[in-house]
């Protein structure tokens, strides 16, 4: 069997995070129902990262073999579409080398995290943004976020019981101010740990506000203490946005 890539989009409002789990709905169980739906037989997929309930995806890529050489990559890309639920769409389907691992073949993961700041909510947003109706000091949360930048230990920033190294690698984060009262972080990096993110997000945040002085984010990262860091930044503001290899 010849195996495929999905680059993948999702709204998380509705699911318990991406890993598929007994007894709840997560978009890696719904994906593989949809397989077996479509090839009448079970097919395991592989994602390229997990992410926590809540939590969008726009360029998740999903590996799985095709059991059927007849269809184009244009057949399993509508028949996902026609079959997966209206909160998960198929963008993109490649061919790829048989045994292609998404997560351990990735080289860069790219997660964006939009808050909305003003005065009063955008309801029509509330499941998409984090909304924060206090003023934030980009010029602050920039400086403080080149402390996070490079090869670190980021026991401070990560969440439960995760018991991998805590060793990884932010290529870069850029905070930019968009549009209509939207601030986006980007965030660039090998690999991460649960929750990371938005533990980094909240910290940053918390720069924002004048709260901390940036060089405070240099004092918790080498303290490699969760109970020193703030509270996770909401998960209906994170996106996992695009995977390099």
């Amino acid at each position: 069997m010849r195996r495929v890539a999905a680059i993948v989009a999702y709204d998380g409002t509705k699911f318990n995070g991406f890993q598929g789990q007994p007894k709840v709905r997560t978009v890696q169980g719904e994906f593989e129902k949809t397989l077996k739906r479509i090839f009448k037989q079970k097919i395991i997929s592989w994602g390229a990262g997990r992410t926590d309930t809540g939590v969008h995806g726009y360029g998740q890529v999903i590996a799985f073999n095709v059991p059927n050489d007849k269809m184009t990559l244009k057949n399993i890309k509508d028949a996902l579409n026609a079959n997966l639920p209206e909160d998960i769409y198929v963008r993109e389907v490649r061919n790829v080398r048989d045994k292609f691992s998404p997560r351990h073949e990735a080289k860069k993961r790219i997660y964006h995290y939009f808050i909305y700041q003003n005065d009063e909510p955008n309801i029509f947003l509330r499941d998409r943004v984090w909304w924060f109706p206090y003023n934030l000091n980009i010029e602050k949360m920039r400086k403080a976020a080149k402390y996070l930048e490079g090869e670190h230990d980021f026991t401070t920033f990560k969440t439960g019981n995760d018991d991998r190294n805590p060793v990884r690698t932010i290529y870069r984060i850029r905070i930019l101010k968009m549009r209509n009262n939207i601030i986006l972080i980007r965030v660039e990096g090998h690999s991460f740990l649960r929750r990371m993110v938005r533990n980094i997000v909240g910290a940053l945040v918390k720069v924002g506000t004048e709260s901390w002085e940036p060089e405070y984010i240099k004092e918790i990262l080498e303290a490699k203490s969760r109970s020193k860091a703030p509270a996770s930044a909401p998960p209906q503001g994170l996106y996992f946005y695009s995977v390099l290899f």
